[in-house]
């Protein structure tokens, strides 16, 4: 029976790592960008345990692409990174992109306060 998976969020912070990775897109290339991050988001989540769910999306100015990434724990970086077929994919972005790489972990969690979202 294969593995279901659900994605979500709890009122309290719990120990989530979460890397953001922003892509800066060469001009023209925001597209190439995404298709690779993307490449490389879809074979880590049928490879690798640490995974848990990932976020991209394209600034509507056509200039980068951030991968919004939640994992286990920030040991599972050097376990993607480790794997040659990863590194490979990951480093294609090189030809069309500068990329920032940064490993968060939660510390707050804020929700609407609201009394009445109705009005």
């Amino acid at each position: 029976m294969p593995n279901q998976y659900a994605a979500g969020f709890n009122i309290a912070p719990t120990p989530t790592t979460f890397i953001v990775n922003v892509i800066h897109a060469h001009p023209g290339k925001q597209d190439e960008a995404f298709r690779i991050i993307q490449d490389v988001v879809h074979y880590v989540a049928e490879r690798k345990e640490g995974f848990l769910w990932s976020n991209l999306s394209k600034s509507t100015d056509g200039t980068t692409v951030v991968n919004i990434e939640a994992i286990q724990d920030e040991g599972n970086v050097g376990e993607f990174f480790a794997d040659p077929a990863f590194l490979e994919k990951f480093r294609m972005l090189d030809s069309v992109s500068t990329s920032e790489f940064h490993t968060y972990t939660v510390d707050d969690l804020v929700l609407p306060k609201r009394a009445n979202a109705e009005g």
